[in-house]
């Protein structure tokens, strides 16, 4: 199980549009999945943009529904899901269940009570290994431990 939650997520590149379909012109991000054109001005948007806009219009609308309407593959959208952009609606739960108890939650990869341990359990091993690697003032870990840094020779 502990093997399971070193394993980071990785995170899947979305479709981003680079140029313009009417006029071949560079496409700019304006903000949450949008693309402009600089030339003509035409917009268009990336996956996350194609759901997000999807969803404003379709509250509650599920998976399936959502990926035949944008065109969104499933895995994109609960890799979306996963790392927090959208929450799954109370009234369908099980869509996502946590990677170390199982329980069913709305969005990301752990419910509440397995995320405070694994930030808790991670922050240890950060504190351990910063602890282990530390060596004192003046200290030699083979032999000296406290002796003075350097000594003249007379």
């Amino acid at each position: 199980m502990a093997e399971k939650m070193r394993k980071p997520l990785l995170l899947k590149e979305v479709e981003r549009p680079s140029f313009c379909l009417n006029c071949r012109g560079v496409m700019v991000y304006k903000g949450v999945g949008e693309y402009q054109c600089e030339n003509c001005g035409a917009v268009e948007h990336d996956d996350y943009g194609k759901v997000r806009k999807y969803l404003e219009k379709h509250k509650g609308a599920n998976v399936a529904e959502i990926s035949s309407e944008t065109g969104v593959s499933h895995k994109s959208i609960r890799d979306m899901i996963k790392e927090n952009r959208f929450e799954v609606i109370e009234n369908r739960g099980g869509y996502l269940r946590c990677e170390i108890c199982g329980a069913n939650i709305r969005s990301g990869r752990f419910c509440p009570i397995c995320e405070e341990a694994y930030h808790r359990r991670v922050e240890e091993e950060m504190r351990n290994e910063r602890k282990n690697n530390l060596v004192g003032y003046g200290e030699n870990m083979q032999t000296e431990k406290g002796s003075k840094r350097f000594t003249r020779e007379r």
